[in-house]
């Protein structure tokens, strides 16, 4: 007799579509099946904002019986900063007057009683990848879209995808009308590195799966 099937945590998806961001529901869907279908080993995400993209993670996490690590300083990318197109004065710390998402996000994860299944930490990603070990399954990289913050994630977390791991790029946008080209560049750059194959992707979502040899 053959297994059941394994599928998404249901209640997480729609936690997950319900929550604030600007992750696009059919393209959450598919990091999410992504993050299902990825080998043995824990999730991770590289900027979590509110949430949104980490309760999709979730789903796959909360299904397959292990964790998703999500890792944000949670200060805000430059585009949340004052006078930047995504500012919202609501996530300003009065006392410290700067932005801070961490009270948000640890509410909707909250909300969603997704506290067993999420490990937050709050820092630079470059700084804890040197502190990390683990093979990741799949590794989520949505931080901040500068040139140099984009490729800095790359170059600190790419070394640490199992042979077989899934990368999944958000906001690749190939046509510079459409959006920043920062993640359209780190997306190429892993591409033509020729260590991964391209899987099917959604939307501005990229999906790249490592090669064995790599």
């Amino acid at each position: 007799m053959s297994s059941p099937a394994i599928v998404l945590d249901q209640q997480l998806l729609t936690a997950a579509a319900e929550a604030a961001g600007f992750m696009p529901a059919d393209e959450g869907r598919a990091l999410a099946e992504a993050a299902l279908a990825a080998p043995g080993g824990p999730i991770l995400e590289v900027g979590s904002y509110l949430g949104k993209s980490t309760l999709y993670l979730a789903a796959a996490a909360r299904a397959r019986g292990g964790r998703v690590v999500t890792v944000d300083h949670h200060r805000g990318s430059e585009e949340h900063q004052v006078g930047w197109e995504y500012h919202d004065p609501g996530l300003v710390d009065p006392l410290v007057g700067r932005i801070d998402t961490l009270p948000g996000f640890r509410r909707a994860i909250a909300l969603a009683g997704a506290e067993d299944v999420v490990v937050a930490v709050v820092a630079r990603a470059e700084d804890f990848a040197a502190l990390w070990s683990t093979p990741l399954a799949l590794l989520f990289l949505d931080g901040s879209h500068t040139d140099e913050s984009a490729q800095r994630d790359l170059a600190s977390w790419a070394p640490h995808l199992a042979a077989g791991g899934i990368l999944a790029i958000h906001d690749v946008f190939p046509d510079p009308a459409d959006g920043g080209q920062a993640p359209y560049r780190i997306y190429r750059k892993a591409l033509d590195s020729g260590d991964y194959t391209e899987l099917t992707g959604c939307g501005s979502l990229r999906l790249l799966r490592r090669s064995p040899a790599s």
